[in-house]
């Protein structure tokens, strides 16, 4: 599956800046604080903020949500310490970048190990469908 680009004078951060060993082995050390960062709707609606358009500014982020700067400076807060976004400074502005490593960590050890035996069972259980309808 190919990587998506930034848009067209955007700068392409995540490359550069997210996937790095610390953050993967902070993830696996502290799962919970990835956790607890996703638990809140309004850090998800950040996070869905920032994949639909990374590298965004406080003022940016704060658009569309009903809250003041100081709340969403404090959601921000606990998704950094959870390596789910990274800052830059580009002159005076603060940029937020989107890093999904994280999650993707989350999702290896606790979600794709359940995959395989559903998996499994409905290619079974179509198998046996198709084979009475015959």
């Amino acid at each position: 599956m190919p990587v998506p680009r930034a848009a067209p004078g955007r700068l392409d951060m995540q490359a550069l800046y997210c996937i790095s060993y610390m953050q993967v082995d902070t993830c696996m050390k502290h799962p919970d604080l990835v956790f607890k960062a996703l638990a809140d709707p309004s850090r998800r609606k950040l996070l869905d903020r920032l994949y639909a358009n990374d590298g965004q500014t406080l003022g940016e982020l704060c658009e569309h949500l009903a809250m003041k700067r100081q709340s969403v400076t404090q959601h921000l807060d606990v998704l950094e310490a959870a390596n789910l976004l990274v800052t830059r400074w580009r002159g005076r502005e603060k940029l937020h970048f989107l890093n999904p490593v994280p999650l993707q960590a989350i999702y290896e050890r606790w979600i794709s190990k359940f995959e395989k035996p559903r998996l499994h069972a409905l290619h079974d259980l179509k198998r046996r469908l198709e084979g009475e309808l015959q």
